[in-house]
């Protein structure tokens, strides 16, 4: 069974940064390609970003040069480093393997 839980969300202000991790289990994490998504309040979920299980990436537009999504398949652990941080960014941020979501994890962006 697919198990995926997000840690590292928070308060922060405009400007700033976190750094989002999600443990997995349940799969072979080395194999299988990863998303962060999020959903902000009041609006549809979202991709964020991407890695395949070599290493390639692809980010949404409105976080291009800002996140970086990165994993580690010895430690089983993806992770998003998120810079710059704008209010727009506030949202639950979860990482995925296909269909499944772990429970997701708070991001705040507030002055």
């Amino acid at each position: 069974e697919v198990h995926l839980v997000e840690s590292g969300g928070g308060l922060v202000e405009p400007g700033g940064s976190l750094r989002l991790s999600c443990a997995a289990s349940g799969f072979t994490f080395a194999l299988s390609p990863m998303s962060w998504v999020r959903q902000a309040p009041g609006k549809e979920i979202e991709w964020v970003a991407y890695i395949n299980s070599y290493g390639v990436t692809e980010y949404r537009d409105f976080v291009k040069g800002r996140f970086t999504i990165s994993r580690d398949n010895a430690k089983n652990t993806l992770t998003l480093q998120m810079n710059s941080l704008k209010l727009e960014d506030t949202a639950v941020y979860y990482c995925s393997q296909g269909s499944v979501r772990g429970q997701g994890t708070r991001v705040t962006v507030s002055s």
